[in-house]
């Protein structure tokens, strides 16, 4: 795919990811000055059955539309063109130059409250925005935030249009089934059933969160054997409000979190102010 030309401008430089039913390239716009870079989301659907063609068709133009609704946050990336080829589908974004939070949480590299703080603020000044678009990210972790070069504020990738696609692509036929899309480790127990909710975006920000402020991976958070809540307090010496607010945003139960993201932006507003 290096060096072929899709829709008659967009030129693949390289691949940024795989997956099982697509890739993700780096392009460059030939029809714009400078041949500014983009990211292209290529989606193979799992079947050329006409039926499932037309589902999945308007399926991707649906959520062609929500990013386009996305986009007009400012760490959001915008959606530049959707288009279809040969049966495959193509999205294409805005390219952001920067680098994920993946290299500034290795483990045992533990973030001052601060930091963790900011970090909170940050990402939930978006989830609030995208909650209201009737949108559930599903996948908040470090390699979906990007600290953006330009200003160092966080930008929050991988909305995952086609995510949504591959989903129905599994409930293909006369029945279909919850398939669950997250990443372990970062995925509460009812997103990891097939049932996310908003609440489960802000379980995904508190252990982000939690893996800043101790240092440890997700992965190797102990959870109590009769709560199923997760025992990570004694890794910190963190501020107890701050403690307390991400031990409210991963309870196990979605029921016992912050209702909205709104809510737990301003508990974490009001920590800001406290100290």
């Amino acid at each position: 795919m290096i060096g072929q030309l899709l829709a008659g401008h967009y030129r693949i430089l390289e691949v940024l990811g795989a997956g099982g039913f697509g890739q993700t390239y780096i392009t460059e716009d030939l029809h714009l000055p400078g041949n500014p870079k983009c990211v292209l989301k290529h989606l193979k659907p799992a079947s050329g059955d006409g039926s499932f063609l037309v589902m999945a068709r308007k399926l991707f133009e649906k959520e062609a539309i929500v990013l386009q609704q996305l986009g007009t946050h400012d760490r959001i990336p915008r959606l530049l063109a959707y288009f279809e080829e040969n049966r495959e589908f193509y999205l294409v974004q805005e390219y952001i130059s920067g680098h994920p939070l993946s290299p500034e949480l290795t483990n045992g590299s533990k973030w001052s409250d601060r930091q963790t703080i900011e970090l909170l603020e940050e990402v939930l000044e978006i989830l609030v925005f995208i909650h209201g678009q009737g949108v559930i990210h599903r996948d908040i972790k470090p390699d979906n935030i990007m600290r953006r070069d330009r200003d160092r504020r966080l930008v929050l990738i991988d909305f995952g249009a086609i995510k949504q696609v591959r989903n129905q692509q599994v409930a293909h036929g006369q029945h279909t089934m919850s398939v669950a899309i997250g990443t372990p480790g970062y995925m509460p127990i009812e997103q990891a059933s097939g049932n996310p909710r908003a609440s489960s975006d802000l379980y995904s920000l508190g252990v982000l969160g939690i893996q800043a402020l101790t240092g440890v991976n997700p992965y190797n958070l102990a959870e109590d054997d009769q709560t199923g809540e997760l025992k990570w307090e004694h890794l910190t010496v963190a501020n107890p409000q701050l403690i307390a607010i991400l031990q409210r945003m991963t309870r196990y139960h979605f029921k016992d979190r912050y209702l909205t993201a709104a809510d737990t932006l301003q508990a974490v507003k009001g920590l800001i102010n406290s100290i």
